[in-house]
């Protein structure tokens, strides 16, 4: 299997610390707000990524974190009227519910900045120990000079970075590129007691302390979106190289930027689509399947054709899963014959290029190419005749190679003209004796949900 590391910016093997554990971090959301489609198809990714490893059989450490505390929440707690805590919590639990829909799931671990303020302290202590950080007036910042490697992961140079440095001035810093660590409190802000006085943790400090505390110091695999290569990830090496005197990441992962339209997505420009705006015209499903239809390092464009598109490939995908389904319900049970059993080896070789595209830094446009090519290939080759044993097992592989997708199906509810055909048609088989049908037909709607009823007048039909 190979990684696109955006540290070497080459594909690399992926070889994790210990043989069956992977430990992997992703920057979560800061929760003000609901989360928008560009977090979306981070989230959805890097799930991506999680499934296939386990598939794989890897124990994933998956850690997802939450900035609860930062100047967009106490902002927003501002202008609402609530705490900042009330407003954290009411979008963690918005988060879960956008992405429990979208498929994505939970982490190992789900930690906040504000549970973690001990342990952010005392990192920001070691940094000051070791002579990487400094307190100014209760500010605690990092010296970005004093850090021989920065930029590596960014590939800027920190004399460029100093030169174009687009900084509010602040003459407690040394370097125009150094950062804060720890903001001194300002009134009617939350804060907590520091060795600096009050205070609240910087952004960069909070997924560095967790996670170490719950990976490590070495990761396998970091990753996030394009956005936070320079500085959020860039700085998060810095501190945690210094304090940990060992390697932060082995892999690092960033997905491609997200465009509406063509257009980079702006509140301004009044094109900024949050997950729960695209979900109340279109099942998650879609959405999910949308964000995988393309290499997940390559730019996208969401708009209104290419959502449709991607909602027209996920039905047909459905409806294969379906019309496996019903054929497995009135399937033969025999034995396969030896045209049969060469024939179902065919969905191995499936099995063997859905892995190869996957193993090659997760493609998942050409993954979901091999589940359309089994989709052609069922329509061709797989009809009533086909025993059930051979059925069956097509239908376990299209639905295993789906999940590690995360792709999933719903189950489809009837239209009442679909009801009314079927009713239509065991009305056929019972005038014509065939009671076995007329029984099959009523056992298949039953499994639907709907009953009906024979009465004098006709047959009459509800759902339960």
């Amino acid at each position: 299997m190979k990684i696109y590391n955006t540290l070497t910016r080459k594909k690399e093997e992926f070889v994790p610390l210990n043989d069956n554990v992977v430990n992997m971090y992703v920057c979560g959301p800061t929760v003000y707000n609901f989360i928008h489609i560009g977090n979306a198809r981070a989230f959805i990714v890097f799930d991506t990524v999680r499934r296939y490893l386990e598939y794989k059989g890897y124990k994933v450490n998956y850690v997802q974190n939450f900035t609860d505390i930062d100047d967009k929440l106490i902002k927003r707690s501002h202008e609402e009227n609530t705490t900042v805590k009330e407003l954290a919590d009411r979008y963690i639990e918005e988060y879960f519910k956008d992405a429990d829909s979208l498929g994505i799931k939970r982490a190992t671990f789900h930690p906040r900045a504000t549970e973690n303020i001990k342990e952010i302290i005392e990192f920001v202590k070691k940094l000051i120990d070791k002579g990487f950080a400094y307190e100014k007036d209760g500010n605690v910042y990092y010296d970005t000079t004093k850090f021989k490697d920065y930029g590596k992961l960014s590939h800027k140079n920190i004399d460029e970075l100093k030169a174009g440095a687009r900084i509010e001035v602040n003459e407690d810093k040394k370097n125009p590129t150094d950062f804060v660590l720890w903001k001194a409190a300002k009134e009617g802000e939350p804060y907590w007691d520091s060795p600096w006085g009050k205070g609240r943790p910087g952004w960069h400090i909070e997924c560095s302390t967790m996670s170490t505390k719950f990976l490590g110091k070495t990761l396998d695999i970091h990753a996030g979106g394009p956005d936070l290569i320079f500085p959020h990830h860039e700085n998060e090496i810095a501190q945690s190289e210094a304090a940990n005197d060992a390697e932060f990441a082995k892999y690092w992962m960033h997905i491609g930027y997200l465009n509406i339209n063509n257009e980079k997505m702006s509140k301004s420009k009044n094109n900024f689509f949050t997950v729960r705006d695209v979900i109340s015209q279109y099942d998650p499903e879609v959405l999910r399947f949308f964000m995988l239809m393309s290499h997940y390092r390559n730019p996208i464009n969401y708009s209104q054709d290419l959502i449709e598109q991607a909602k027209n490939g996920y039905l047909r995908l459905s409806n294969t899963v379906y019309n496996l389904q019903h054929l497995l319900d009135v399937a033969e049970d025999r034995q396969l014959s030896d045209e049969e059993k060469a024939y179902k080896e065919k969905y191995e070789e499936y099995r063997r290029k859905f892995e190869e595209a996957m193993d090659d830094d997760f493609n998942t446009a050409d993954a979901i190419s091999v589940i359309f090519e089994m989709v052609r290939d069922i329509n061709s080759n797989i009809d009533g005749n086909s025993p059930k044993e051979l059925i069956k097992y097509i239908l376990d592989v299209f639905l295993n190679l789906s999940s590690v997708l995360g792709i999933t199906y719903k189950k489809k509810e009837l239209l009442d003209d679909e009801i009314k055909e079927l009713i239509e048609k065991r009305q056929e088989a019972r005038k014509a004796k065939n009671w076995a049908e007329a029984d099959r037909i009523r056992d298949e709607l039953k499994k639907q949900g709907i009953v009906l009823e024979d009465t004098p007048n006709g047959v009459r039909w509800k759902r339960v």
